[in-house]
């Protein structure tokens, strides 16, 4: 169990504790913030009005948390709000089992239960690590993790197809890990394992464990909703026999998974319970709905609570009662289980849970921030380009009061405790839109019912007992969707998009006042974001072609030395039809600061098939020079990885082989 902060029998409010990074420096080396007090039409510094007549607050206070007292008094919370979300056709009248409100990555991803990078990838946000004043955030920290892996945060590594400590490769190929000798001229396998019952597997690398994550469908006769994960623990100590040492079946879905130091981390969800609802078909729906109401009023906590099985054996419930939060305010209604153990230590666990449903989690190397987003009033307004192969989803994943709640927890070691929780106007796209820096937590949100129909940059601090606002900047991209967000020490580049890709550049120096530094409009948007060094800027996403013929993938090269006056330098198209990955999955991009490269997926389609390109993009003189190979096709595209090794060497993995790449 968790080490809690409170006795288990005492119920109370929980409050919000500190949480620590550096917010230091500025994205230009020797670069101050100079630009105009003024922070331009389309953006407003500092607090909101506070008067009766002015917009309403964009963040909010006082929505704790407080712990079940007992599993009868966490059942009758599930009960009673339950009974609200039933109808004669079932959960929330019959639109489908589980929670009906989904967010971006839901309508977005084909299988929510895979723990992946590419999960919210198209609001794209990486943070630098802490500098000295004025001095530029280190490139190590957006290049890829020691693993292999392009990640989110410097130290914590994210599940993939592949990882690597140097030596070996790791993959999974099929339903099997697989290892490969990289020490060599040439890539050579070594053995495999079979991982028995997973799909869509990917792993975790610590030491001589692998910890492979990915779905399963054992022992459920048809699919209920709430998706299941599968843990395979290995022993990889001798990599021509890897050995399979335990497996573990959790009746919830992995939302995130995480490795810091040996701690392997699990953020899960199980939604509404599968109970046996009547349908109402030709009876009548009030005596039905009554019924199903008296199903919920019978249903246990074991109905509620997701269980683990180690393997093979009995489901043990993986939560206890007196370790789940309940919220007091927001309409979501599910079990988020925080799951840490170590490595070569997979029975030790640390669980702790939390009443709601969502599927927005960010992680850092301390934190946890979980979000219910509000629905979305957003979208493409005016023109959409029509050609564009970006799909424009509508955020989700909580209430349609236009209130996005937020919840924060503490993480030492395996232990996660409760920290804190708060609501914010406008709704969360995805996990990138998220970040804290020294104690500050920043949060780009979208507009809703309460919010004007623009975009925003908020803060927040803690006050006492509460996560207020501390500053925000409003009017970022009137009438336009957040199309990818990078966070630094004391920055923010957000892209937002309509006909035209704005660039804004936010100063985050003093959190209290946010303020818009430039902003940059051409033709097309960025969906994903990567620093190259000291002063330039890397975005992909979509544009004209070259021809004028519809729209393709694109990858520009900005100069933001001057953040009052940011430029972009150049520009490859690589045509219609074509759509650069990595703005999905940025798995699928590989920065080397010392070569000065890039490495990128394309997708395009050719007579009809899907082909994948590695796109190296090598940087010199202001210009992008692009070299394409041409390396798979058709559904293994998206399998495509590539992976960098400390003696400078790449290794090219494909549906069915692995290699080194010629740079």
């Amino acid at each position: 169990m968790a080490v809690m902060p409170l006795p288990p029998r005492v119920r109370r409010s929980v409050t919000l504790l500190g949480v620590s990074a550096g917010l230091v420096g500025a994205f230009a080396a020797g670069t101050a913030f100079t630009g105009s007090d003024d922070p331009g039409a389309d953006a407003r510094s500092g607090p909101p009005p506070r008067s009766g007549t002015g917009p309403s607050p964009v963040a909010f206070a006082d929505s704790g948390l407080s712990l079940a007292e007992s599993c009868d008094d966490l059942l009758d919370w599930y009960v009673a709000r339950g009974i609200d979300r039933v109808g004669p056709w079932g959960w929330d009248h019959g639109y489908g089992h589980g929670d009906v409100v989904m967010s971006m990555e839901d309508a977005g991803s084909a299988d929510l239960a895979v723990p992946s990078t590419a999960s919210g990838a198209d609001t794209s946000a990486q943070r630098s690590t802490a500098k000295a004043p004025g001095l530029l955030p280190s490139t190590s920290r957006v290049t890829s993790d020691d693993s292999g892996t392009n990640v989110q945060e410097l130290g914590v590594d994210e599940p993939d197809v592949v990882k690597t400590d140097g030596r070996t490769l790791f993959r999974v190929e099929g339903g099997d890990l697989t290892t490969y000798d990289v020490t060599g001229t040439d890539v050579v396998r070594l053995g495999s394992a079979d991982l028995v019952d997973l799909r869509d597997g990917e792993l975790l690398l610590s030491g001589d464990t692998v910890v492979a994550i990915g779905t399963s469908t054992v022992g459920q006769d048809e699919y209920d909703g709430r998706g299941q994960t599968r843990v395979i623990v290995l022993d990889v100590s001798d990599p021509s026999a890897p050995t399979v040492e335990h497996t573990y079946l959790y009746s919830s879905a992995t939302l995130e998974a995480r490795l810091h130091g040996d701690t392997v981390r699990l953020v899960t969800q199980a939604g509404l319970p599968d109970l046996d609802f009547q349908e109402a078909g030709r009876r009548d729906e009030r005596e039905t709905e009554r019924e199903n109401r008296e199903i919920v009023r019978e249903s246990t906590i074991d109905d509620w609570l997701p269980t683990v099985s180690t393997d093979g054996g009995e489901p043990e419930r993986l939560v206890a009662c007196e370790d789940v939060a309940i919220p007091t305010d927001g309409d979501s209604l599910g079990t988020i289980a925080v799951v840490g153990f170590g490595a070569d230590e997979p029975d030790d666990r640390s669980v702790s849970g939390l009443a709601v449903d969502t599927q927005l989690a960010y992680l850092s190397t301390d934190q946890l921030y979980l979000a219910t987003s509000a629905w979305s009033t957003g979208g493409c307004w005016d023109v959409c380009p029509m050609d564009s192969i970006t799909p424009r989803w509508f955020p989700g994943g909580g209430s349609d009061d236009g209130v996005s709640h937020l919840y924060a927890f503490d993480l030492d070691g395996r232990a996660t405790t409760y920290a804190a929780s708060g609501e914010v106007d406008g709704t969360i796209r995805d996990r990138w839109a998220m970040d804290e820096a020294d104690g500050v937590l920043r949060v780009a949100v979208g507009p809703t019912g309460r919010t004007g129909n623009f975009n925003s940059v908020v803060t927040f601090r803690q006050d006492g007992n509460d996560l207020v606002e501390a500053g925000r900047v409003d009017k970022l991209g009137v009438n336009e969707q957040i199309q990818s967000m990078r966070w630094f020490d004391g920055l923010a580049i957000m892209v937002t998009f309509r006909q035209v890709d704005p660039l804004y550049a936010i100063d985050l120096t003093d959190p209290d006042r946010p303020r818009l530094m430039g902003q940059l409009k051409i033709p097309g948007f960025s969906a994903y974001l990567h620093p190259l060094g000291q002063h330039r800027l890397l975005g992909l996403g979509e544009g004209p072609a070259p021809d004028g013929r519809g729209w393709g993938a694109q990858a520009g090269l900005f100069n933001v030395t001057d953040l009052t006056d940011p430029r972009r330098l150049d520009v490859v198209s690589y045509g219609r039809n074509s759509y650069a990955l990595a703005t999905q999955d940025p798995r699928q991009l590989t920065w080397l600061p010392d070569q000065r490269a890039v490495l990128t997926v394309v997708s395009t389609y050719r007579r009809g098939g899907q082909v994948g390109l590695v796109s190296v993009l090598s940087l010199g003189d202001g210009r992008l020079a692009n070299r394409t190979v041409e390396v798979e096709y058709g559904s293994d595209v998206s399998a495509v990885r590539l992976v960098p090794l400390p003696d400078g060497r790449v290794v090219l993995v494909t549906g069915g082989d692995a290699e080194f790449f010629d740079l």
